[in-house]
């Protein structure tokens, strides 16, 4: 080495203030000299000197974002609330893709049958995907981070709320995309709304005093023993069935105002330690 890089230039560059261009020849320098290292060494703060490995460890042991959590913190989403999104069971790859394989099974087999007044099968089934959405999200037996919520300063309501608004967007917009492949119901193809928001909010205002998995479990049933009432009683098989009716459709909206209602009256309710034992 013909020359050194000097010791005031040392000791900015230990605080950080070196400016370019002499900060990149004192790069270069410093990584083939160990004389200007060991020098550095001398002038550098000792103290700040173990906060920049501590960062740097900090750094290097901290996991790395997958996709899906990136995506949502470069939407601006905060980080701990992105992390818990992706944390949420029913939004891995191989949920959706299970609930993309029966809705296109089930859009398959509308288009295949005679046009009728309705498709029921469809409207039957894209209420319950939501719901199971919901109860897969949340709880002791399936979240895989709830112990970690457990002991985070959050509201079980306030997470609960969190991670139902990002299953049913998805799950809706799933279901929405889904009616689209429907042309030639029209409207009628989008009877499963209205009863979609009703079984989910009930679910939710049981799930207080039944827990996240049986409340949606007991609300599922008792839509499918609603549906069965309701095929026993049409008049003929083309009719569309009660709750994909007029009525049906006041009766669900009904149903989900007064469970929203409720769900709100509950709130505080949400205790996470009241679960545990499931």
């Amino acid at each position: 080495m013909t020359w050194h890089v000097d010791e005031q230039d040392l000791r900015a560059y230990a605080r950080g203030e070196l400016a370019a261009p002499m900060l990149w020849s004192a790069d270069t320098h410093l990584a083939g000299c160990g004389q200007c290292r060991g020098a550095l060494a001398d002038v550098s703060d000792p103290v700040a000197l173990d906060a920049g490995w501590e960062r740097l460890d900090a750094e290097l042991d901290a996991p790395r974002l997958g996709v899906l959590e990136s995506l949502l913190v470069r939407c601006g989403i905060p980080d701990h609330i992105a992390r818990l999104l992706a944390a949420t069971p029913v939004l891995r790859g191989s949920w959706l893709g299970a609930v993309v394989a029966l809705l296109v099974m089930t859009v398959a087999v509308a288009n295949a049958t005679p046009p009728t007044t309705s498709p029921t099968l469809f409207l039957a089934l894209a209420p319950l995907l939501p719901l199971a959405g919901v109860a897969l999200s949340y709880g002791p037996a399936l979240d895989p981070t709830y112990e970690m919520a457990v002991v985070a300063p959050m509201h079980g309501f306030r997470l609960l709320m969190i991670r139902t608004v990002a299953v049913l967007a998805t799950g809706l917009g799933l279901n929405g995309l889904a009616t689209l492949a429907l042309p030639g119901y029209g409207l009628r193809a989008l009877a499963w709304l209205l009863p979609a928001l009703a079984l989910t909010t009930t679910a939710l205002a049981l799930a207080p005093r039944l827990g996240p998995v049986l409340a949606p479990s007991l609300v599922g049933g008792a839509w499918i023993a609603v549906l069965l009432i309701a095929d026993a009683q049409r008049a003929a098989d083309s009719d569309p069935l009660a709750p994909f009716t007029a009525t049906g459709q006041g009766v669900a909206a009904a149903v989900a105002v007064l469970a929203a209602g409720a769900l709100l009256l509950l709130r505080d309710r949400f205790d996470l330690f009241t679960w545990s034992a499931e």
